[in-house]
């Protein structure tokens, strides 16, 4: 997930995950308990895999209260895990949500915008927790089901095209402008352009009915772009031990390239085809499936070691936690 400002320092979150993975035992068969973006349990046979996932959100690091709501840091919570369960190709099912630091009218404006999200994406909020402390921080823990075997990380192989599921930069871009406004100490109404960009920043719309749509096409390997692309796609590209060569980057409307490369928060999804799907085959999936037709952006290629954009070598940038 993005935070509101630039890269981290310091000893950062991808160490500290690499440390947990070398103390947590080896799942079962079949199981995926670590390293995708939700894990994945065996179910029954009506919905044959159960998906867990969960994502903290914590003002100050996350969100910048200054900037957006209460009710936006709800609905960012319940975004962020939507994203995960979307970027398995899964549909949300319940979540649990625990607070610490509000009282009860602030409770209120932060869940006004979790059951926003809640009710848009069909994901009841069922219990939780509250505890007082001196930060203000949103827990959630999901569920998702899938009909089949959901779509993990690590499943792309050289040749296979990149896609995405909608341009880039656009949260990062509303970022800028919200700050830039701060600095300028005044109000002034946004145009529309900014207005989308903003709310994009705001309110994250988690693409999960893209990421059932690109399973069913008979996607490879998938990740949501939380984090910034070259982040997130090198983390795919890792896991899958290919490189990759993209060709362009689709940038939102008002948003820069690197915004587009590096920001974080789009919560689109990237996923991987076969080559024999060609370029026909996610575009008649999606157009089938009544969404926006998702972008060609290159393709996998062996190298694990090359990673690059129109010819030029790109570098893993974006969010990383500092601890």
């Amino acid at each position: 997930m993005a935070g509101t400002a630039g890269e981290s320092a310091g000893p950062g979150e991808h160490e500290a995950l690499a440390r947990l993975r070398r103390l947590l035992p080896a799942p079962p068969e079949g199981e995926v308990w670590f390293g995708d973006d939700a894990a994945v349990l065996k179910a029954g046979p009506v919905a044959p895999f159960l998906l867990l996932a969960t994502d903290t959100v914590v003002a100050g690091i996350d969100a910048d209260l200054s900037l957006t709501t209460l009710s936006d840091l709800g609905w960012k919570a319940m975004a962020v895990n939507l994203s995960d369960i979307a970027a398995m190709g899964a549909n949300p099912s319940r979540a649990v949500v625990s607070v610490v630091g509000l009282g009860p009218a602030e409770l209120e404006s932060l869940y006004e915008g979790v059951l926003a999200a809640a009710g848009e994406y069909n994901c009841p909020v069922v219990g939780g927790d509250l505890s007082a402390g001196r930060q203000v921080v949103v827990s959630v823990a999901m569920t998702g089901t899938v009909d089949g075997p959901p779509v993990l990380r690590r499943g792309a192989r050289p040749g296979d095209t990149i896609w995405v599921t909608g341009p880039l930069g656009a949260a990062a871009a509303g970022l800028r402008l919200l700050e830039e406004r701060r600095s300028e100490g005044g109000w002034r109404p946004w145009a529309p352009v900014e207005e989308v960009l903003v709310r994009a920043h705001a309110r994250p719309r988690p693409a999960v009915a893209a990421g059932a749509t690109a399973r069913r096409a008979g996607a490879t390997a998938m990740i949501d772009v939380s984090d910034g692309l070259v982040a997130d796609l090198g983390q795919l590209a890792s896991q899958s031990g290919v490189g990759f060569e993209l060709t362009e980057v689709p940038e939102a409307v008002g948003a820069t390239l690197q915004e587009a490369l590096g920001g974080g928060d789009d919560y689109v999804l990237v996923f991987t085809m076969p080559p024999e799907s060609g370029r026909a085959g996610p575009l008649q999936a999606f157009e089938a499936a009544g969404l926006p037709a998702p972008l060609l952006m290159g393709e996998c290629v062996a190298d694990p070691f090359r990673q690059v954009l129109a010819g030029e070598a790109v570098h893993v940038g974006g969010w990383e936690h500092a601890f």
